[in-house]
């Protein structure tokens, strides 16, 4: 895909593949604390951040997402390193430009959730503000293509970003996205499909739903979003086997003991790859225009969304072919590799 920028795609009909997701897969590497999720793998070992932004492109992402996901200042704050904020945030801003362009990608500046709004507290969005608008010159200053605003449960905290790129980014088209909980309205009571719609109508180039919720409890608010917005949407999930019973990952649950497995055992909840690719055929089919995956994301679910939406990224040259296994190609199978089939169990 040509280097154009994201609104020039967009409107010409491309589709956008996006990798997010860094989090928690930096969590179960053991370079990140749950809990805080602060990205300070940013600083502590950046050039592990730079391998995994190339391994989210060759496995079919155009974008290269800035990891400054909670490295605002109340994050920072937190943990006690308020002071490495601005190192933190041009520092990964500095690896995903470099990693853009020696792969002709886009690269994207994010900021997210505060944890912070209070809609009957004033004060709180001058202070969001605030750390929006140091974050957003950084992103500026470092190269970014556009900016992504992400994982807002309130509608409220969710359009104060707009404004603050709309005022510090510099003209950079913005991406918001908004976590979907239970029920399905935002935290400050607007339908999910009303809130993209004042969104997109306020300014945003892409709006739509990120994190929270797995593929088949995202997709049907997905359809309504479509039903209201008349241009590009966004679709974000976690590769996770969410329910009716169970919509958010945070709510799964452990079928024998019961117990919650959010936030460290949710993994026994994954999605199939299989899963995935159907639920981006059912999303190119909606007409989501910009599609990836949050928490839980990792290059081999990617290639499925980027496959499905009609690519050919570097991974698919090793793509499963069990047409090369002595235990699973039963045409090749000798005596002894049929036994040992046998007792793996498969055909039982």
């Amino acid at each position: 895909m040509s280097k154009d920028g994201l609104v020039h795609r967009l409107a010409r009909g491309d589709s956008i593949i996006i990798a997010e997701g860094y989090v928690r897969e930096f969590e179960r590497r053991g370079y990140l604390n749950a809990g805080a999720f602060v990205p300070e793998v940013v600083l502590e070992s950046p050039h592990l951040v730079k391998v995994m932004h190339e391994e989210f492109v060759h496995a079919g992402s155009d974008v290269v997402e800035a990891f400054t996901y909670y490295a605002h200042r109340e994050k920072m704050r937190l943990v006690g390193r308020e002071g490495d904020l601005e190192k933190l945030n041009r520092t990964a801003l500095r690896i995903a430009r470099e990693v853009a362009d020696n792969t002709g990608t886009l690269m994207a500046g994010n900021i997210c959730n505060t944890g912070l709004y209070d809609p009957d507290d004033k004060k709180s969005d001058e202070t969001i503000m605030m750390m929006f608008k140091e974050q957003l010159e950084w992103a500026v200053e470092g190269g970014a293509d556009y900016i992504i605003a992400e994982t807002f449960n309130d509608f409220g905290e969710a359009m104060l970003a707009l404004q603050a790129i709309k005022t510090f980014g510099q003209g950079l088209p913005a991406v918001i996205t908004m976590a979907a909980y239970v029920p399905d309205v935002t935290t400050d009571d607007v339908s999910f499909p009303e809130a993209c719609k004042r969104l997109e109508e306020a300014g945003a180039a892409v709006v739509g739903l990120n994190c929270a919720r797995g593929p088949s409890t995202m997709l049907p608010l997905i359809r309504q979003i479509r039903a209201v917005c008349k241009g590009p949407i966004a679709a974000i999930p976690v590769p996770f086997r969410t329910d009716k019973d169970h919509v958010t990952f945070q709510s799964l649950k452990d079928n024998q003991t019961g117990e919650n497995l959010y936030p460290v055992d949710v993994c026994a909840c994954m999605s199939k790859r299989s899963e995935i690719r159907t639920f981006a055929r059912e999303a190119r089919e909606i007409g989501v225009n910009y599609i990836g995956l949050c928490c839980g994301n990792a290059p081999f679910y990617l290639r499925e969304v980027a496959e499905e939406y009609g690519r050919t990224p570097a991974a698919s040259k090793y793509n499963p072919d069990m047409s090369s296994s002595h235990i699973y190609n039963q045409t090749t199978a000798t005596a002894r590799s049929l036994k040992l089939r046998s007792y793996t169990g498969i055909d039982s």
